[in-house]
């Protein structure tokens, strides 16, 4: 199928990760959709390089975007992964603390029950030595709604849904210009069969690590509005033999991540990641010159860890925002109101929660957008 010149169509989404297919597949019903990707295929940056975890909203402040989209987007994904029958699992997770961290493990507590967060539970160290033996920590945090799930089959099952409701998938697109036209938004794209030009009277622009850079190649968006976008790669080593455990395993997270966490996938398969290692331009070349760092952070909750066990798995990479110098730890989600041009939505800054988020953002945009 084939976007002709200057064809004009309703909704206009750029990028298919999981949240543009998931804009997509609410969205195609009501309207005509073309959904524009670069690469060949869905799904090939941030939300196939990830831990894949089902998120329950214990971290971000309890009036954040992050929250109420991740608690919401929790229900949805679990509720969609069973009538979808897509392979996942509520296998529960554990936040670690040792004896300095008691009062942190509090604050972070409190914060989730705040958020609106449910499923948890204080676990004593009698407990944790019963369920989790290999485990050093003096105490901990369950979380009964976390859980891991299959985003390839997510994201193959969100695009056949969108496409069985006429949305248009078009990879191998690329946008390389957006003009702000009075009443609509003109698109200049780059395909195998040449250039063209696609005009919509609605644009989302979803494209992740490329969210904040397409901005700066919109022609009479306002430049206030262009937040700095730098980039944090998070490298993962993966674990040989038997996992110790079928729980996910975080510590307490860190200024600009969740920590080195142990994470189970659905084959149970152990790995370990993400760390935050800044870097200048995409680059997804795991950095082995990291296992030091991943020793001492892993031996802090589980110190007969046998190192040669370790070995480089992969990385993603997260869209860090600073706004006048300073970090931005939320979703950062422009409408009309916020930058003046009408029909156009960007979504910047999306990452973890993203994943867990993604149907919850698709709905909003449906209700509002």
């Amino acid at each position: 199928m084939i976007v002709h010149p200057r064809e004009s169509i309703d909704t206009a989404i750029i990028g298919a990760g999981v949240i543009g297919l998931a804009i997509a597949r609410a969205l195609a019903p009501s309207r005509s959709v073309v959904l524009l990707e670069q690469e060949s295929r869905f799904g090939e940056h941030l939300s196939s390089r990830n831990s894949e975890v089902i998120h329950a909203g214990l971290y971000y402040p309890p009036d954040s975007l992050k929250a109420s989209l991740c608690l919401r987007g929790n229900a949805l994904l679990y509720r969609y992964c069973q009538e979808q029958n897509i392979p996942y699992r509520q296998c529960s997770k554990l936040v670690v603390a040792n004896e300095q961290q008691q009062d942190a493990l509090e604050r972070l507590h409190h914060n989730a029950l705040d958020s609106g967060a449910t499923g948890l539970h204080r676990c004593s160290q009698q407990w944790l030595h019963q369920q989790e033996p290999w485990l050093h920590t003096n105490e901990a945090l369950l979380s009964e709604h976390s859980g891991i799930l299959d985003s390839h089959a997510l994201m193959a099952r969100l695009a056949e849904q969108a496409q069985a409701q006429h949305a248009l998938l078009c990879y191998r697109h690329r946008v390389r210009r957006i003009d702000c036209e009075p009443g609509f938004l003109l698109l200049h794209v780059d395909s195998d069969d040449g250039p063209f030009e696609l005009q919509c009277r609605q644009l989302i622009n979803a494209a992740g690590l490329h969210a904040v850079p397409l901005l700066k190649r919109c022609v009479g968006f306002p430049e206030e509005r262009i937040p700095e976008q730098r980039l944090a790669r998070g490298n993962y080593f993966s674990l040989s033999g038997r996992s110790p455990t079928r729980r996910l395993i975080y510590p307490l997270p860190e200024a600009d991540g969740l920590g080195i966490h142990l994470t189970v996938d659905l084959a149970g398969k152990a790995r370990f990641g993400p760390d935050v290692e800044w870097i200048e331009h995409k680059d997804y070349q795991i950095n082995a010159a990291r296992l030091p760092h991943f020793k001492d952070a892993i031996r802090h909750y589980w110190p007969e860890l046998n190192s040669d066990r370790l070995s480089p798995a992969y990385a993603g990479i997260r869209p860090k925002l600073f706004i006048a110098g300073e970090p931005y730890r939320d979703f950062l989600i422009q409408g009309e109101k916020e930058h003046g041009i009408t029909g156009m939505i960007n979504l910047l800054g999306i990452e973890s929660p993203g994943l867990t988020a993604a149907l919850a953002i698709a709905e909003d945009i449906a209700n509002h957008g």
